[in-house]
Formats: structure tokens, C-alpha cells, sequence
């Protein structure tokens, strides 16, 4: 079984201090209104101006975080403490809050980038030390702020997006799942567990027509993924069984068969690196959220490692999957799976 060692946490937060700070190129989501509103990365986000685009930076952050509280030892972790107190200020909290709240920016990064950064506030909840309650309680009106964004938004969302790409809606909904809960904000949890049910629950016989050719997630495992969130072990047993009937058959075949990446320069096909590391960390948590002796479990958690073994050696290949990839490889290698 492949883990998250300290060796390899070190790598990836070698690669994410890399690619952070790192403005150009970068691909910017920003409507123009007017020739003042054209200005480079850095002017219009004072924390997540690197990484290629917003969200990937967003998750770099989360990355971090996560690695320098899994591994305090880590010898990345000066660095990463003087990244962090350096760029999660107020003020730079406040610039970024500033952009969202000018008009024509209500869609910004929906729905992708608002999870991550749910995900990133949800992460420095986690540190019990100090200055990991003094950074969450900073980049807290951000978190708020795309609180407020999912509230408005589920409830006129009348079909989810089952795209492999951003857009899915199942991915942004475990997300904010995960910060409501760790950050206990009942109400988000509420209309989002309500979505997901509405969305999802009566979806049964999955066809798995995957992989589409720029896809890094599954739509198919991420749905999964995200109602083992939402549903108590026995009832979320039985809805996998018909959503997914013949797991234990490793079936539907093409989920189980890890993908193959033909230009690791190319942006859209490295996607499916990508695909191969979600895949695993949806595997995991699956099979790990169903009972011991379920059929289910060990084709699961096999198909995890190849996975794994799949598009690890590749995560900083080509800075088209450098700048992100580690990410993913961490949800899969950490992916525990309780209910």
C-alpha cells in the first residue's frame, strides 16, 4: 500500500513553495469592466496570485497546511511558517475579499474555487498551536464570504454539473461539507447535505462513461464520494450497491483501469494525472467507509494503489501538472474514509 511518508510530504511541499509565489504564466478568471480593471495577478490578489490560476493556488496553500501539520518536523517547515505569515494578513485577506465584492464577480470561481478555499479555512482549523487559530481566525472572512456564495447559489442550482472537470458539483459539495462540519456552520451543512440528497439519492445503475479526454475527476466516484458524506453507514452501503453494483466484480471496467497520459506538456490531457489520483483517494475512502469483510473493499483499495503507482512518479513532470498535482496525490495518500 502506498502511504504519505515524510520524504515524500517534504517533495511535495518543495514543489508547492515553488509554484505559490510563482505570478507567471498564470490564467487569470477576471471579467474586465473597464481599462483600469486589466492588471496582472499579484495586483489583483495579494495572496493567490501564483500556482498558474486562483484555485491552484488556493490549494497549494491547503497543501501546505496540511503537510506542515501532519509533519511539524518537515524541513520545509520554516519555509512554509514564512510563507504564511507573510501572505495570510489582513490586509491581503481584505484585497481579496475586495475583489470578489466588485461587480460582475459573482460566478468567480464557481464552484471549484470556492470549495478549496472552504478547504483551506477548514485546514487551519485544524491546528491546535496558536498560529494556526490566528491564521484561521485571519482568513476567516474569506471563508465566510464563499460561505455566503454556496448559500445563495444551492438553492437554484435545479441540476448538478457531472462534468470530470471544475464545474462538478458533487467534488464542491464534499468540500463544503468538510468545512461546515470542522467549522460548524450548521446551515451550509444543512442546504448542502439537502443538495446532495436531492441530487443524488435516487441515481442508481451508474454507466461510468469515463474517462472523458481532460478529465481529472470522476464523475461517477466523486458522486460517491461525496454521499458517503451525507449518508449514515448502513443506508450509504445500500445506496452504493445500486449505485455501483458490481464493485466487487471490479466493474464498471473502465473506473477500475488506471488512464493514460499521452502529453504530460499538455495542459487539458494532464488533466488526467489528475484523474488517476482522484480516483485513488475516492477508492480509499470509499472502501474504507464500508464494513471489514464488504466484497467490495479489496478490489477498491487495489485499484487505489495502481492508481497511485499509475501518476505519482509523474506529479512534477511538466508544470502544467506540477502546479497542482501534488494536491491530489495527498487527498488520495491521507484518504481515511470514516463516515
Amino acid at each position: 500500500m502506498v502511504d504519505l511518508t515524510q520524504a515524500l510530504a517534504s517533495r511535495f511541499a518543495a514543489l508547492a513553495l515553488g509554484h505559490v509565489t510563482r505570478e507567471y504564466p498564470n490564467k487569470l478568471d477576471h471579467v474586465l469592466r473597464a481599462p483600469g480593471d486589466l492588471q496582472g495577478p499579484r495586483a489583483l490578489h495579494p495572496i493567490f496570485y501564483g500556482s498558474f490560476d486562483w484555485h491552484s493556488c488556493v490549494h497549494g496553500y491547503w497543501l501546505l497546511c496540511t503537510l506542515l501539520r501532519t509533519f511539524p518536523a518537515l524541513p520545509e517547515a520554516s519555509r512554509i511558517t514564512a510563507l504564511l505569515d507573510a501572505h495570510l494578513t489582513e490586509e491581503n485577506v481584505a484585497g481579496e475579499v475586495a475583489y470578489l465584492d466588485a461587480p460582475e464577480r459573482a460566478a468567480f470561481e464557481r464552484p471549484y474555487g470556492w470549495a478549496w478555499l472552504l478547504m483551506l479555512h477548514a485546514e487551519l482549523t485544524r491546528h491546535a498551536n496558536d498560529d494556526g487559530r490566528r491564521r484561521a481566525q485571519t482568513l476567516a472572512p474569506l471563508a465566510r464570504a464563499f460561505a455566503r456564495r454556496f448559500l445563495r447559489y444551492l438553492p437554484y442550482a435545479t441540476y448538478p454539473v457531472r462534468a470530470g472537470t471544475h464545474a462538478n458539483s458533487a467534488f464542491s459539495l464534499a468540500l463544503a461539507l468538510e468545512y461546515a462540519t470542522l467549522c460548524r456552520d450548521d446551515r451550509l451543512f444543512g442546504i448542502a447535505r439537502d443538495k446532495a440528497r436531492a441530487w443524488f439519492a435516487n441515481d442508481a445503475g451508474c454507466q461510468a462513461w469515463e474517462p472523458g479526454g481532460e478529465d481529472f475527476l470522476s464523475p461517477a466516484l466523486i458522486e460517491a464520494e461525496c454521499m458517503r458524506r451525507v449518508l449514515r453507514a448502513p443506508e450509504y452501503a445500500a445506496w452504493l450497491r445500486r449505485f455501483l453494483p458490481r464493485l466487487e466484480h471490479g466493474e464498471p471496467a473502465a473506473l477500475f483501469a488506471p488512464v493514460t497520459v499521452s502529453d504530460r506538456t499538455d495542459a487539458r490531457i494532464a488533466h488526467l494525472d489528475g484523474l488517476n489520483l482522484s480516483r485513488a483517494w475516492c477508492f480509499r475512502s470509499i472502501a474504507n467507509a464500508l464494513d471489514a469483510g464488504d466484497a467490495r473493499r479489496a478490489p477498491m483499495l487495489f485499484a487505489a494503489d495502481a492508481h497511485l503507482r499509475a501518476s505519482l512518479p509523474h506529479v512534477a513532470t511538466d508544470y502544467m501538472g506540477e502546479h497542482w498535482l501534488a494536491t491530489f496525490a495527498v487527498l488520495a495518500l491521507s484518504a481515511g474514509g470514516s463516515p
